[in-house]
């Protein structure tokens, strides 16, 4: 195989990886098992510098799924899945960055900020009296899920408890 179409089916896996569905890690392992074991696959024996991108894909599109659904300006969309899903994709996404040795932290902070920012915007409407609460989980969830992402009690609105679909 030459190296032009070594390179442009690698591209093409690893865009098929960053864009997947809702669970990145499927969409991976999808993409190497058609690179090296698919009998209608082109057969490659992957090197590390080769399946690192693809893996980082399969890391972005989970970062990015985990903030579309801590994002309060998504409520209102159908790709939106809330903030239930959210932690569901981040305990995924935590388990697969450690699976792989990556640090989880850098996004951590990120994702933290989102929530907080999803929490505070979602609060303040809901005092309005602008929009019913859209918080898709329990009350427990959500707490661990702030604790989770290094946020404290006071780090959070006035009444975000009641903000959650169902009490702890």
């Amino acid at each position: 195989m030459i190296s032009d179409e070594r390179t442009l089916l690698l591209e093409e896996e690893l865009l098929l990886v960053r864009h997947s569905g809702e669970i990145p890690e499927v969409a991976l392992h999808a993409s190497v098992h058609y690179l090296t074991e698919d009998p209608e696959g082109p057969g490659l024996v992957l090197a590390d510098e080769e399946l690192r991108p693809l893996q980082e894909a399969a890391l972005a599109r989970y970062r990015e799924i985990i903030l579309r659904d801590l994002d309060a300006g998504n409520r209102d969309l159908s790709l939106f899945r809330g903030i239930g899903r959210a932690i569901c994709n981040w305990e995924r996404y935590q388990r697969f960055s450690e699976g792989l040795g990556r640090p989880v932290e850098p996004f951590r902070r990120q994702a933290a900020e989102a929530l907080l920012a999803y929490l505070q915007h979602e609060a303040a409407e809901v005092r309005s009296g602008t929009r019913t609460p859209s918080v898709n989980c329990a009350t427990g969830e959500l707490r661990t899920f702030t604790r989770t992402l290094g946020l404290a009690a006071g780090d959070l609105p006035p009444g975000w408890d009641s903000l959650c679909a169902r009490p702890s």
